[in-house]
């Protein structure tokens, strides 16, 4: 469970991205396709044990890759699709998302509990 307002906004936003893909690329409008609503599962999953936490930088500028080389290229190539399309269609999520791509990376977690 995402309890945390910043990693629950970036599950909102990664689904609503996947929902501007489905729509445009799939044809579907108000439910996902199966491989979608699989695509959005994933990205829970990796948001709920991201090692930074409500520290998470965007993905686009996370030094770890959690996604698998796979899963990866199909996430970026929903974003390359939805991302310009957000401001139209979500443009609080698009400018939140822009604002949370500008914060700091934080130290990788794994070598702050090392210190």
């Amino acid at each position: 469970m995402l309890d945390n307002p910043r990693l629950q906004r970036e599950l909102t936003t990664v689904t609503a991205m996947i929902g501007i893909h489905c729509r445009g690329k799939h044809g579907r409008r108000g439910e996902l396709c199966p491989a979608c609503r699989k695509l959005v599962a994933y990205a829970r999953r990796r948001l709920e044990n991201c090692p930074y936490g409500a520290e998470k930088p965007t993905c686009a500028r996370c030094p770890i890759h959690c996604y698998r080389p796979a899963t990866r290229q199909r996430i970026r190539s929903v974003m390359r699709y939805a991302g310009p399309r957000m401001a139209y269609r979500h443009p609080v999520l698009a400018v939140r998302h822009v604002l949370d791509g500008l914060r700091s990376v934080p130290e990788h977690p794994s070598r702050e509990s090392a210190a």
